[in-house]
Formats: C-alpha cells, structure tokens, sequence
C-alpha cells in the first residue's frame, strides 16, 4: 500500500491573503496560525520575507 501524496499547494478555504500560510500549514499538519505568527515575525529580521511570498504565490498552485 502507498500512502497518499501530499500537495504543496495553496489554500482555498484557510486564507488571508492568497492562502500560501494556509497552504503551508495544510502541507505540514500545523496550525495556520502559527504559521502566520512565523511569517510576521520574521518580516521584522531583515530579509526578502515578502518577495519569498510573493513567488510562492505565484508559483504554489490553487487546490
């Protein structure tokens, strides 16, 4: 038997935005808040935490 393959994909039904922490956070089995905490925690260490999102967006396909 094979376990059924997870999709790394984007959130319809848990979003905010555009639903990649609710994509994340469905991928993972964690909390989609939890995982947006993270996101804007880090958006305060220097980085390119909104431009990463941003190609996740585009890229992560819909469900």
């Amino acid at each position: 038997m094979t376990a059924p393959t997870r999709r790394f994909t984007r959130s319809t039904t848990d979003k905010w935005v555009g639903g990649v922490c609710g994509g994340i956070a469905e991928y993972f089995g964690w909390s989609s808040g939890i995982v947006r905490l993270l996101f804007v925690v880090s958006c305060v260490l220097p980085g390119p935490q909104f431009l990463v999102y941003l190609v996740l967006w585009l890229l992560m396909p819909k469900r």
